[in-house]
């Protein structure tokens, strides 16, 4: 059965909204009958979107609104956070999916650190603290949707900073669903979607065509709501190359590096190479 959050005339929030996976979900929610509400910058770019989505949308222009926000900014979310409550009367899902990776290097400019920490993490934390109390007073059934990734599970070398801030998304998310179970009247539920390798604006460096290895963000947003309805907390996705069983794997072996105490990171340690290969293969 359909999540009861995904209903005709409910109130849909995503951030990050004018493309990739934002934009995947808030067609669907749209299509759905949903009044949907997308946050993003760039003035064209949030127009752009308004259009498609007003054309999905059966109730047309009147059912979308757009925003230009900065997620890192707390006062702007919470001025979103008004002006959708003054529009459609309070908020169903909330999406807090907007997200940066420009690249990072350990020792590279804070600069740099502060603004992917600021949008991936604080925009997360600044979307929850803006919308999740006056959810939780509505007494309806809700979701809150986090966008994280697998790096912020087994954070590869590579890109620190996203993955700092990918893991905080984690350790956030698992908190605040602790605390939404134990607040008593408390019909919303919180939700960590992992997505796999998708076909993006983010991923795509330069690409035109979609990589055979890829998902599209539709087939994303799909899985989503799959499991969505099924209560899932972690929404782990595959991929065209990655199945779940080889993510589960390798989420286990960077976990066992602090059981067995190995090196961090110990997958790309020469030494563990051989380990992990037969670790991978079940052995």
């Amino acid at each position: 059965m359909p999540h009861p959050a995904m209903s005709p005339n409910h109130v849909a929030v995503i951030t990050g909204g004018v493309s990739g996976i934002g934009l995947a979900a808030a067609l669907r929610f749209a299509k759905a009958g949903m009044k949907v509400c997308i946050a993003d910058l760039g003035a064209i770019r949030l127009k752009e979107a308004e259009t498609k989505l007003s054309s999905a949308a059966p109730g047309g222009v009147a059912d979308i609104m757009t925003a230009e926000v900065d997620v890192s900014r707390a006062d702007e979310v919470a001025n979103f956070e008004a002006a959708v409550t003054k529009r459609f009367g309070g908020t169903d899902i909330l999406m807090n999916n907007a997200g940066i990776q420009p690249g990072s290097t350990m020792f590279g400019p804070a600069d740099n650190w502060q603004r992917i920490l600021a949008v991936n993490l604080w925009g997360v934390i600044n979307g929850t603290q803006a919308f999740a109390p006056n959810m939780i007073k509505r007494g309806r059934p809700g979701l809150i949707i986090n966008t994280g990734s697998k790096q912020g599970i087994t954070t590869p070398p590579g890109d620190p900073a996203y993955n700092v801030s990918k893991a905080g998304v984690k350790a956030f998310t698992e908190a605040l669903q602790h605390e939404l179970r134990n607040t008593d009247g408390c019909k919303i539920s919180a939700h960590l979607l992992i997505p796999g390798f998708v076909f993006t604006g983010l991923t795509a460096h330069g690409r035109t065509e979609k990589p055979a290895a890829a998902w599209t963000a539709e087939q994303t947003v799909d899985f989503m709501i799959a499991h969505l309805d099924a209560g899932d907390f972690y929404i782990l996705c595959p991929d065209n190359d990655v199945p779940r069983a080889l993510d589960e794997r390798r989420i286990l072996w960077a976990a066992g590096d602090i059981v067995e105490n190995r090196p961090p990171l110990s997958r790309w340690h020469p030494d563990f190479g051989d380990a992990f290969a037969a670790f991978v293969k079940g052995k």
